[in-house]
């Protein structure tokens, strides 16, 4: 009851600053509604940006901010690491109580839902369809919105998660993006012709059998995330997940039920391991020694995580050559691969100055290849851009990507590879817990002891989705 008491008051402190913020004024309009779009290059203005950036990302970040102030010397950028991304979430959640938020901040789709309690996220379909033209530093000139050429470069399903929230309207812009990648032991797989990198579920469990046959001690998958597993399957089998408007927690129906039931036998069979069920990330027994115990032939994990699937030894040599593919699919024909990583959000400013400065800024970050590919090799994660690689340097290191010090880059090519697979789910004030609880379900299904498994995997669903009715306060 306090959880929920303390959640009320948060709910209702943040709905007494979104008044405060639907009478300020930006442009001639309401906050938001821009109405006003010269950008006034002779005024100096300075914005605030929350990230999570470490000291080499920062590096860049200050690299492209100098040239951005080559373009637009008036704007001043101020940026600040806030921890991960949970810390910036919270951060953000108390200051826009007393409307003290940055500017720009990264964003998960569930923190935008949290924050648009307060309406206090900039929506930017308006920004997006200016045509006006804006004149730089430089003397040239730049249209203030995106082009249609712009729009066509992002990855579709990066570009499309900024518009998961129900109204139709877009609030955020793709900063840099990870997703689920199968790492296997390709050495292990060239040593026995029989197995096959699987590409669908059944194939995959085919493959767990035989390398069970062939090494009854190891665990043939490691799969890192529950949440990701569930969530992933529902949008492969097109079953219900959550939805942003009316019911929001869908999840708890027979479809469901049967899939969850059905990788519980593979646990049971000594097939699947998860890192919730094996105490950490499942590239720890990916990496091992082949011969140890309980390791792992395949893995399925972030893309962004590459660097820890590198089976090296303590001497530099490495244990064996890993190989990556696309996760399985329910239906190669329409394959779903789900969308991770950090986009950009735009808050709501009384001075639309600052609105527009948020914009330019936040446009030259994520349309600049140059930017997008310095950032992404820094980083590991997947640029958001088709054509990164027009920059050389980055098309160079994506030839000599390979299975050993090589695998970021191997892991972000299977990533450009899959780029019209890329899936997000619906985001509202609640999303996150069902994430949470689905994840948690899984790990109970898996592996409970009850004799009456129908009966403790509904109990698991229908718990699940009173926990997250329970944290949306509904």
């Amino acid at each position: 009851m306090k959880r929920k008491i303390v959640s009320l008051l948060l709910v209702l402190a943040m709905l007494a600053t979104s008044l405060l913020l639907a009478t300020s004024c930006v442009g001639n309009g309401p906050a938001g509604e821009l109405s006003e779009f010269e950008f006034d290059t002779s005024k100096p203005v300075t914005i605030t940006f929350y990230h999570t950036m470490g000291e080499s990302l920062r590096a860049v970040l200050d690299k492209h901010i100098a040239k951005f102030n080559e373009l637009y010397p008036n704007i001043t950028i101020e940026h600040k690491q806030v921890g991960g991304y949970d810390d910036v979430r919270e951060q953000i959640k108390t200051e826009i109580t007393v409307g003290d938020q940055p500017n720009i901040a990264y964003c998960y789709p569930d923190h935008v839902a949290l924050y648009n309690l307060a309406m206090a996220v900039q929506t930017l379909d308006d920004l997006i369809a200016a045509t006006n033209t804006v004149t730089r530093a430089d003397g040239t000139t730049e249209q203030l919105g995106l082009t249609q050429a712009q729009i066509d470069n992002f990855i579709d399903g990066y570009y499309n998660e900024g518009k998961q929230f129900g109204d139709g309207k877009m609030y955020t812009l793709p900063m840099s993006k990870s997703t689920e990648v199968l790492y296997y032991n390709k050495t292990f797989f060239d040593a026995h012709p029989e197995l096959k990198v699987p590409t669908t579920w059944e194939e995959l469990k085919t493959v767990c059998a035989q390398i069970k046959a062939i090494d009854p001690e190891s665990i043939p998958l490691g799969y890192d995330s529950e949440s990701n597993w569930f969530i992933t399957m529902c949008e492969q089998l097109g079953t219900p997940y959550t939805s942003a408007t009316g019911e929001h927690f869908l999840f708890d129906n027979e479809d469901n039920h049967a899939f969850v039931k059905e990788f519980r036998e593979w646990y049971k069979a000594g097939y699947v391991t998860t890192q919730e069920i094996s105490g950490g990330y499942t590239s720890a027994l990916f990496t091992k020694n082949p011969a140890e115990a309980g390791n792992c032939y395949m893995c399925i994990g972030s893309s962004a995580g590459a660097n820890h699937q590198i089976p090296k030894n303590d001497d530099g040599t490495y244990k064996f050559e890993v190989g990556i593919a696309s996760i399985p699919q329910a239906n190669k024909e329409a394959p779903k691969v789900i969308s991770q990583g950090p986009s950009i959000c735009i808050f709501k400013k009384a001075d639309s100055q600052e609105v527009l400065a948020s914009w330019l800024f936040v446009k030259y970050l994520t349309t600049t290849v140059d930017f997008q590919a310095e950032f992404g090799m820094t980083s590991g994660y997947v640029p958001v851009l088709e054509n990164v690689t027009d920059n050389a340097v980055y098309a160079e290191e994506l030839e000599h990507a390979n299975g050993y010090e090589g695998l970021p880059l191997l892991a972000t090519k299977v990533c450009l590879e899959q780029a019209n697979a890329y899936y997000t789910s619906p985001a509202f004030n609640g999303s996150s817990a069902a994430r949470d609880e689905v994840g948690k379900l899984m790990q109970i299904c898996l592996t409970t002891t009850e004799a009456d498994i129908d009966a403790a995997i509904k109990k698991a669903f229908a718990d699940a989705v009173a926990e997250c009715k329970y944290q949306a306060g509904e």
